[in-house]
């Protein structure tokens, strides 16, 4: 009976006037603990349901396929499918996974021509015993040959030695008494590799992702024990050449007049002053021809004021420029839509995964979300078909037809979602995120030539990431910068078909000629990637003529030089 009284007086409800003061304390004090052991029921539920949704996005980016690179229906449109190409809902069939290789009824590439590269040439003989008749003996007469080709891939490390040959004056004339030869040139003074292996050392190391242990390793089995110390030197002599090259680069590209950015963690191993950790920001910035990369300690909208020459008291771009810039929702791209002359275009892909992952996260709104990415699809198929049509042409107008449309369907669809009391929390966060960044979202109506997605610069950032993973960041400061360096090098030149080891072979063998220095003016202007190339150096570098072989030196031939 007691405990029937007390279970109602814990509930608010009153079974029996109680007078005894002390009986009324204690079922206060029950009613306390009550109210708090639900509120942390409440919280503890609150914190599981936010785990089990981390737990789910988690495990579909890490275990899941990609919902950006599913293969599309056959027969059905291309376009029809989610943003780049990912499955629209989940009404869809899923389509039969292809064999491995090349397809049946595929156009091939051919027999590839290696006639460029350095040719050797073996003959095969058929033994004296089988070029005659085993009956009469009489010999065979000579037909012809089989040919075939094989590619072998060997690497030869080369001691140069340099003979500077001296000559002293037989005569008693003013002048100095003694010649020689000038020094071979050299990227690094009285260095001691050539500039092909610090190409290669570069080009191993930022393009490849190996660590200098490895590469120390790499050398050791061709025949060539050096330390690691001995190769980070080489690496730190080469920041000052390429600081002119990259300048010239990052110059041209602040002046784009359209923009791909994005930034990733980097690790460097050196505090600067002020700073606490050891995390700093890797940025990305893409142009039509050049690729810049930027080192810095911080993540804020510092470094994009510092790129693009932004002066925040102003709050416009120099020389009444304009800008149209592509990323994600970051709040330093987010401050930059406050400058003048700047056009933020938010990426759709970006707004697309937000939906997934609350699918992923919540059983519940697995329908929704299929919804949402087919609306999304729809708006990619008519932004592809505008950017493939003529402007004024019936195609082109059918197509922006249809972009409005995808528009004023998600845009009706959000306002009405928005105003459900009961719309699940997760989803209403997603749609508020849509509704925060609406505008950037849909000013892709005006630029249909440009990709409704960051995901070019997401693509960039790859090897660098390769990289971190590999080395695990940078030990200094100038390793840092040069790995920027490097990379903003070498993409530019793949940017413009380069192949980025000859392409920094041919730059450094310039500096190298330059007396250990970068060159600068006209000599500089050559390598510049977005202008013509006079070397017609393009390619790969399998397709390069050999250079042509040294003259043997004269102390050798017995000649007089």
């Amino acid at each position: 009976m007691h405990r029937c009284r007390l279970c109602c007086l814990l509930r608010g409800v009153s079974a029996t006037v109680l007078t005894d003061d002390a009986a009324v304390d204690d079922v206060m004090s029950w009613q306390e603990r009550l109210r708090a052991a639900e509120a942390r029921a409440e919280a503890a539920e609150a914190r599981v349901a936010e785990l089990a949704e981390q737990v789910a996005v988690l495990s579909r980016m890490l275990f899941g396929h990609s919902s950006e690179k599913s293969r599309p229906v056959p027969g059905s449109a291309p376009d029809s499918l989610g943003a780049d190409g990912g499955q629209a809902g989940a009404g869809v069939a899923k389509p039969a996974k292809p064999g491995r290789g090349q397809q049946p009824g595929s156009r091939g590439h051919g027999r590839r021509d290696y006639s460029r590269l350095q040719t050797e040439e073996v003959v095969h003989e058929v033994a004296d015993g089988s070029r005659c008749c085993a009956q009469c003996g009489l010999e065979f007469e000579f037909l012809g040959s089989e040919t075939s080709d094989q590619v072998d891939w060997r690497v030869t490390l080369i001691r140069i030695v340099h003979r500077r040959l001296r000559y002293r004056r037989k005569c008693d004339c003013p002048g100095a008494r003694t010649v020689t030869a000038p020094p071979a040139p050299n990227p690094v003074a009285k260095g001691l590799f050539t500039a092909g292996f610090l190409a290669r050392l570069l080009y191993h190391k930022y393009v490849l992702g190996m660590p200098v242990h490895r590469l120390v390793r790499l050398l050791d089995a061709e025949g060539l024990q050096v330390s690691e110390g001995t190769l980070t030197g080489a690496l730190h002599n080469m920041a000052a050449l390429l600081a002119p090259l990259r300048e010239a680069i990052v110059a041209r590209n602040a002046a784009a007049v359209h923009v791909h950015a994005d930034e990733t963690t980097w690790r460097v191993c050196e505090r600067p002053d002020g700073k606490d950790g050891y995390r700093w920001w890797l940025w990305v910035f893409i142009a039509d021809d050049t690729v810049v990369f930027t080192m810095d300690p911080t993540r804020s909208a510092s470094v994009l004021d510092t790129h693009f020459g932004i002066d925040r008291g102003e709050q416009k771009l120099p020389d009444g420029r304009r800008l149209v810039l592509s990323t994600d929702f970051y709040v330093a791209y987010q401050s930059l839509a406050r400058v003048e002359g700047v056009d933020p275009l938010w990426c759709w892909a970006h707004i697309r995964r937000y939906f997934i992952r609350a699918g992923d996260a919540h059983v519940q709104l697995r329908y929704w979300r299929d919804q949402w990415i087919a609306r999304i699809a729809d708006l990619y198929t008519a932004h592809r078909a505008m950017a493939a049509t003529t402007l004024g042409t019936t195609e082109h107008a059918q197509a922006a037809a249809d972009f409005d449309t995808a528009i004023t369907v998600m845009d009706t669809a959000r306002r009405e979602q928005q105003a459900i009391y009961s719309l699940h929390p997760a989803a209403r966060k997603v749609l508020d995120t849509l509704d925060r960044e609406w505008d950037g979202l849909v000013r892709h109506r005006d630029f249909p030539d440009i990709d409704l997605d960051n995901n070019e610069a997401e693509r960039a950032l790859r090897n660098p990431i390769i990289g971190r993973k590999n080395y695990h960041g940078s030990h200094a400061q100038w390793a840092a910068y040069l790995a920027a360096t490097v990379w903003t090098i070498t993409a530019t030149a793949e940017r413009n078909q380069r192949e980025p080891l000859t392409y920094l072979n041919q730059y450094l063998q310039a500096c190298a000629h330059n007396g250990g220095k970068p060159p600068e003016g006209q000599a500089l202007q050559r390598f510049l990637p977005w202008l013509p190339d006079p070397g017609n150096t393009a390619g790969s570098r399998d397709n390069d003529p050999l250079p042509p072989a040294p003259p043997e030196p004269a102390y050798l031939t017995g000649q007089s030089p």
